[in-house]
């Protein structure tokens, strides 16, 4: 569609400034898409700003002090509309730079660092009226070996652009019905195991047999479905089986082969049995934010990119991990 073109559009000059990173003409772009009240909803601890001014100094002001010469690099950049009428353009992709000073007291490592995101921007009358976004800080913390939690069970690396490399350039529109209709597919077939089990999931109908499911720092990457249920689902699980799944609150979206689907949040649950994450079990209800791009290719689901706002997880159970984090550095900050 045309309209979403010119959404891609629309956001060129902003991304290109975010890019180059100029301090100034990222300002300017954000005042330039942003409408004045833009809603913007970013990972814990920065949570709700209001604005191009607030988002620009809260977040990325404060980014740049850490990482002067910091980019942003994207792989994926998809534009669609959800069911419910309203207009979105999604990019998956990860911040680089040196980490030459200090920043949300992770200690800085003088060297280059990368930090996932995805974010999702909402745009009406042309401009940009609300941003979704996480910015995987575990993934910094990490690098830092600052990381004060339980290790991860999947892998942690640096998690790739789509293996068709064509993440920000997509030709074949004619497949996005057929992108969302297999990921709502498998969206509502993992609801079935509340009475059904595992079999019940039909993992195998909706998943490649070499998918890749890249979780976010704290979880990492697992490769095909026996990876996937290992390294995640089946903790995620153990650890959640009343999870409940806010599909009707969130916004899912595709363009050719991709999916994407935001919602602030996306679930709510109690943490129960062995906890999760180190997180002991509680009777406390709590929400989680979770930001998703599929790849689809020949009907299944061949990649799937997944940020947790993890930091959040733990903020509701009580647990500041920034501040265990600047406990457990003492040495490193002295």
């Amino acid at each position: 569609m045309q309209l979403h073109k010119n959404h891609k559009v629309l956001l060129k000059p902003l991304r290109d400034a975010l890019y180059n990173f100029e301090p100034k003409l990222v300002l300017e772009q954000l005042n330039s898409v942003l409408a004045s009240d833009a809603l913007v909803q970013l990972c814990y601890p920065f949570e709700t700003m209001h604005g191009a001014q607030a988002f620009f100094d809260i977040a990325y002001m404060t980014l740049n002090r850490a990482i002067p010469d910091i980019e942003r690099r994207e792989t994926i950049a998809i534009a669609g509309n959800s069911e419910n009428g309203t207009h979105w353009v999604g990019m998956c992709g990860y911040y680089t730079g040196s980490f030459e000073k200090s920043w949300l007291d992770i200690p800085p490592t003088g060297h280059q660092v990368s930090m996932r995101f995805h974010e999702f921007y909402r745009i009406k009358n042309n401009k940009v009226i609300e941003i979704q976004a996480i910015w995987d800080i575990p993934e910094i913390m990490m690098q830092a070996k600052a990381w004060p939690m339980v290790p991860s069970l999947g892998r942690e690396w640096h998690v790739p652009a789509p293996a068709t490399q064509d993440g920000i350039n997509i030709q074949n529109t004619e497949l996005t019905n057929l992108s969302i209709e297999l990921v709502q597919n498998m969206c509502n077939a993992l609801g079935n195991y509340a009475t059904g089990g595992v079999e019940a999931m039909m993992l195998e109908q909706f998943w490649h047999p070499k998918c890749n499911w890249y979780g976010p720092s704290g979880i990492g990457t697992g490769r095909g479905i026996k990876g996937f249920r290992n390294w995640h689902q089946i903790p995620f699980l153990n650890a959640m089986p009343n999870r409940v799944g806010d599909v009707e609150k969130g916004y899912l979206f595709g363009e050719g082969n991709y999916v994407g689907f935001t919602a602030w949040p996306g679930m709510q649950m109690t943490i129960s049995n062995n906890g999760w994450l180190g997180i002991p079990p509680s009777t406390k209800k709590i929400t989680m934010r979770s930001l998703d791009f599929w790849r689809c290719e020949n009907g299944l689901i061949r990649e799937n990119w997944v940020l947790i706002d993890i930091l959040h997880v733990y903020h509701q159970m009580g647990v500041d991990v920034l501040a265990r984090m600047k406990e457990f550095n003492k040495a490193i900050c002295q």
